[in-house]
């Protein structure tokens, strides 16, 4: 975006803070609902003095996170708000503070209380675990966590603040769950007449790549709760803006409470809907422990779901997370072979040491055309692949809780009947072709979505 922020459909009680590349437009609603009573720490600890502000950066980054034009603006959406903030390790501004102690020091804000998604507010805990609630030993503030036995803040969890801050940083990728616990807190926030505020973020994958199957409804889970392709293309603050404009986007509310939710955006600047990871100029911040730099982010599109009950492994060991693939009793030359010959358009193998064990080998997935690159074709070749290593059909054998997972992340009742039922013979030529053209439709209907161009 080279100017200011194009204007947007206003919806009711929708507010947008708006901000281009050289100005923000955008308008608020007038109407804040009182507190309805303090929320109370589990254990009260005291609260220590927020860090002082970095100085600024030495270089110039082509984008401003969300967090950070909201600090540029003097934090004027939550100005007198008590707030809750949802986020995580990789919730930082431009500089690399935690937006928690951003928040902190904000002049007449009062953050109460943390919300912790998956691996929690500290990215500790390991994927699937259910975390606790606790008490954040560095701040005094409760932690409430959005990964145990509740999936959605509470009434009680809700209950005194006047707004609720999520700043989390997604992937681009619909099984990555922060963009389902984002769906769970706006649900939560609009049946108890509590404001969203979205600190907008990079799609790190960009604005463009739409690609896999859409979740077919029957499948909604806590690693899937938007009917959208496997690679959707929207930043959060845009799915956040998807979900409170369409009927049914946020199934477990009615209509009525969904249409006079409050939901306020604070955009980034400099962000452009082609722009990677690697072109926006900050450094990437760890999301989860298997996805650390922006090469884990390109393999989980690319084989996270052909790695799902498949006989296949990503890693070369404990290296190359979702970029390396082994499958047993394959040796890495062949498979290497086996999968240069499926021509997966962008995509090239090669064998690779363990860095850490260089007697141990697996094959390396490089990206060599990002333009032909289809991010999910490779995990369905996989799977198809995986049939012909394993002759009695490693999917026709799955349990029905492990079929259950396997469809909860892929989302495709047709795509899983006809595996199951063919097996190596599998047409997947038709289903990608067919994906193709629903992805493309799909692009068309979120347009209306995008806040960047």
């Amino acid at each position: 975006m080279t100017g200011p922020a194009r204007p947007l459909p206003l919806l009711a009680s929708l507010a947008f803070l708006c901000a281009g590349l050289l100005g923000i437009s955008g308008c608020r609603t007038a109407t804040d609902h009182a507190p309805v009573g303090p929320v109370q720490p589990p254990t009260p600890i005291p609260s220590p003095s927020p860090p002082a502000p970095s100085p600024p950066p030495s270089v110039t980054f082509p984008v401003m996170l969300g967090i950070d034009v909201l600090e540029a603006k003097g934090f004027d959406v939550v100005v007198g708000k008590r707030i809750g903030l949802l986020t995580h390790p990789a919730g930082v501004n431009r500089r690399g503070e935690s937006t928690i102690d951003v928040l902190r020091r904000a002049p007449n804000v009062r953050l109460v209380a943390l919300f912790g998604p998956e691996h929690g507010i500290y990215g500790t805990d390991k994927a699937g675990a259910n975390v606790a609630d606790t008490v954040d030993r560095r701040t005094g503030l409760p932690v409430y966590s959005l990964h145990g036995v509740n999936r959605k803040p509470t009434k009680a969890q809700l209950a005194g603040l006047d707004a609720l801050v999520i700043d989390l940083q997604d992937i681009g990728v619909r099984s990555y769950t922060f963009n389902v616990v984002m769906r769970y807190a706006m649900e939560a926030c609009f049946e108890n007449n509590v404001e969203v505020i979205i600190l907008d973020r990079p799609n790190p994958l960009g604005g463009l790549k739409v690609d896999g199957p859409l979740l077919d409804r029957e499948w909604f889970s806590g690693v899937g709760a938007f009917r959208i392709p496997y690679v959707h293309g929207l930043t959060m603050a845009e799915l956040a803006y998807y979900a409170a404009s369409t009927p049914g986007a946020l199934p477990e509310i009615s209509e009525v409470v969904r249409a006079h939710g409050r939901l306020t955006i604070v955009q980034m600047r400099g962000w452009r809907r082609e722009m990677r990871w690697t072109e926006t100029g900050l450094p990437f911040v760890p999301t989860s422990q298997n996805v650390q730099d922006f090469a884990a982010v390109v393999g989980y599109a690319m084989v996270g779901l052909g790695c799902e009950f498949s006989g296949f492994t990503h890693g070369i060991g404990k290296s190359y997370p979702f970029r390396g693939l082994a499958f047993k009793g394959v040796t890495a030359e062949k498979l290497a072979a086996d999968l240069t010959t499926l021509r997966v358009p962008g995509v090239a193998f090669r064998v690779l040491p363990d860095p850490a064990n260089p007697k141990q080998t697996g094959v390396y997935a490089e990206l060599t055309d990002w333009d032909a690159w289809n991010p999910t074709e490779l995990s369905f070749q996989l799977m198809r692949l995986a049939c012909s290593y394993d002759r009695s059909n490693p999917f026709a054998k799955l349990n029905t809780a492990d079929a259950r997972s396997f469809n909860i992340h892929v989302g495709s009742t047709a795509w899983w009947t006809a595996l199951k039922r063919d097996g190596a013979r599998v047409n997947i030529e038709a289903f990608l072709a067919d994906w193709k053209t629903q992805a493309a439709a799909y692009q068309q209907q979120v347009k209306k979505y995008w806040l960047y161009q």
